[in-house]
């Protein structure tokens, strides 16, 4: 018997068994479209997190580092970066553009309060990244009984002593654009150095990330730390293709070895974990420490992670209920059929054929309400994506680095 005879046979045994077959139908579509719009969810958190690592603290590959004047020093300065974004540029394919920042912890002080946070200098002409992805917070974000007027310009971060701050550390401070913080940080010689600063713009928050991260011109880490203007943080290089970080890595290691730098060992986790570690070695001067975007957020994949977990674990939990009702249900149909299978039997055809008919039926019954069910929860997923749906939790939206929700079926 031709395979199109049993397809033909299976689909009318389906059909003859609406009731059945609907219901049966309607649960492997659900649970289908159920796993797609959670992994749609789990792929839209880690796109976000991409774009929000590669704006705020990382590039998809960064050139960064620490210097050790003393035993126990752990300053994450790289010095000369002109030459090593020479390198960058001469050596390595797939380079969409290179920015480096620095890199500084301090207190921001406002007049009523204050916070720690990282301070990243930028380039801020250069910061092509940067400038498409934050948008301006309306004053209501952060200053209570304003209205929606959205104040300051990023763009203003070329003047000196300046400084870009999120809505969330707004709020915090009770400050607002045109208002002066004060920065102070402890220097490579131990001593406490501040800058006064003009706040240009307030952007809105991204996430868990925001919390403490603000961006000044690189005149103003230059003054705070005292340093010379060819050091930097680290060199961010943006890659066409981010899915390539993990072997331009690779091959920087070995280009900027064979240039005669000295490389930290990989360590899979971001710079600021790292400096107990490095003061408790042995060694002076400068040692390069070569991440990607993932090193620079293991913090944060967890988020990721539990989502997929989460996924998996009621699809998981959902699939093998519906299992053990396809496999009633055939039994049952098996059970009804008896003549009919008699009769399939004595006109000759063999035990595995009979089987097969069954195994078939069960198939295609999978097959299309499956894949029904996937197209269902990919168009939502799009659907939901296009409407930019907003996250009401704060705390949602801590954990998913957005203020609406993003799918990616």
């Amino acid at each position: 018997m031709r395979p199109s005879v049993y397809a033909k046979i299976a689909a009318r045994n389906l059909v003859q068994a609406r009731r059945r077959t609907s219901m049966l139908a309607v649960a492997l579509a659900a649970v289908a479209a159920l796993l797609v719009a959670l992994l749609s969810l789990s792929q839209g958190v880690s796109d976000t997190m991409l774009r929000a690592a590669a704006m705020l603290a990382s590039g998809h590959v960064n050139i960064g580092g620490f210097y050790k004047a003393g035993a126990e020093d752990a300053f994450p300065i790289v010095t000369g970066r002109s030459r090593l974004r020479e390198i960058v540029a001469a050596e390595i394919d797939g380079v969409d553009y290179v920015v480096d920042r620095g890199r500084g912890w301090g207190k921001v002080i406002a007049e009523g309060a204050s916070l720690q946070t990282g301070i990243n200098s930028v380039d801020i002409e250069a910061e092509t990244g940067l400038t498409s992805e934050l948008s301006l917070a309306p004053r209501s974000a952060y200053q209570e009984g304003a209205d929606d007027q959205v104040n300051g310009d990023i763009g203003d971060l070329r003047d000196d002593n300046t400084v870009l701050i999120f809505a969330g550390q707004a709020k915090r401070l009770g400050v607002g654009v045109g208002d002066v913080l004060t920065l102070t940080v402890e220097t490579l010689s131990g001593s406490i150095n501040t800058a006064d600063v003009r706040i240009v713009a307030v952007a809105k928050n991204l996430g868990m990330m925001t919390n403490w991260n603000v961006f000044v011109p690189r005149q103003v880490l230059t003054v705070l730390y005292q340093q010379n203007p060819d050091n930097t943080g680290a060199v961010q290089i943006h890659l066409h293709d981010p899915e390539r970080a993990d072997a331009v890595r690779g091959q920087l290691e070995a280009v900027l070895a064979a240039h005669g730098y000295e490389i930290m060992d990989h360590l899979a986790a971001p710079f600021w974990e790292k400096f107990e570690l490095v003061a408790a070695e042995n060694w002076r001067g400068q040692r390069l420490d070569l991440t990607t975007w993932k090193d620079e957020t293991t913090y944060m994949l967890w988020a990721v992670d539990a989502l997929d977990g989460v996924a998996f674990f009621l699809v998981g939990i959902l699939l093998v209920i519906i299992m053990v009702g396809v496999a009633n249900a055939m039994a049952m149909a098996v059970r009804e059929r008896t003549r009919e299978v008699g009769t399939l039997r004595a006109i000759g055809m063999r035990a595995g054929q009979v089987l097969w008919l069954f195994v078939l039926e069960a198939a295609l019954l999978g097959v299309v309400a499956g894949g029904f069910g996937a197209v269902v929860g990919g168009g939502v997923s799009l659907l939901l994506e296009q409407a930019r749906v907003p996250i009401p939790s704060e705390a949602a939206r801590m954990i998913l680095l957005s203020e609406t929700l993003h799918l990616r079926p």
